[in-house]
């Protein structure tokens, strides 16, 4: 089921997107050789608090931290810990906040000093994918055609997308209808309308698309340990056109 969205549940949802965009922003300047995923998260967890937003991931089918730190190989779901970035590493910060009783969700992809031109490479790319998708996402599409766009980028500059884990409607609940895949045909799937809210957050892969899941359940990692790479916005749909609800 799709929820339409009233304009003020997306003026809540903007102010929790806004609390993860700050978030982001300041992970950017504190990203650095010797920093652990533990440390970022605690950093975000403790920002949200201090704002009376909720980390919503805590608790989440039995997940226990406030973001996903998925480094290199990892597509998606990575545990924080004591592992500590060194040079040349690329890692994203995936998270959800809480407001009001309204969520937001936001991941963004980070380079660990200097990196490979490859993972450069793999970065522009894949956030370049993010924004081909949203600029499908206006009303009278399907989300087929916001699908189509980031494939068709993502393959035609040689990398893969993945396919085991998709965009989705976000509001109350965390994770809602629409399904958004990063792939496939256009012109199929719902009709995109005004009041709908959902994310868009591809995962590009320097080798092949398909991924396997360590003995956690949550880690997504590249079957070949080739580099992964995610960007990912809330958007609210708009008669001119979609609003990134994850933004300064």
């Amino acid at each position: 089921m799709i929820e339409i969205k009233t304009a003020s549940e997306i003026a809540v949802m903007r102010e929790a997107g806004r609390i993860i965009a700050e978030i982001h922003r300041e992970i950017a300047k504190m990203m650095r050789p010797g920093l652990t995923t533990m440390e970022i998260n605690e950093f975000a967890e403790t920002y949200m608090r201090e704002r009376n937003a909720i980390p919503a991931q805590i608790g989440y089918h039995g997940y226990p931290y406030a973001t996903c730190a998925s480094v290199n190989d990892v597509v998606c779901h990575g545990m924080p810990g004591k592992y500590v970035l060194k040079e040349g590493d690329i890692v994203t910060i995936d998270m959800v906040a809480t407001l009001d009783g309204m969520n937001a969700d936001s991941a963004w992809s980070y380079a660990v000093g200097e990196i490979s031109p490859q993972a450069k490479r793999l970065m522009e790319v894949t956030h370049d994918s993010l924004f081909k998708g949203i600029e499908k996402a206006v009303v009278g599409n399907r989300i087929g055609d916001v699908s189509n766009a980031i494939q068709v980028f993502a393959e035609g500059e040689g990398f893969s997308v993945v396919r085991d884990f998709i965009g989705h409607g976000i509001g109350r609940s965390m994770h809602e209808g629409p399904e958004v895949p990063h792939y496939g045909p256009a012109g199929r799937g719902p009709r995109i309308r005004e009041g709908m809210v959902f994310t868009i957050e591809p995962m590009i892969n320097t080798g092949k698309y398909h991924c396997k899941v360590d003995e956690d359940g949550w880690t997504a990692r590249t079957v070949d340990g080739g580099l992964s790479c995610q960007y990912e916005h809330t958007l609210a749909i708009t008669a001119d056109g979609p609003q990134l609800l994850t933004v300064l």
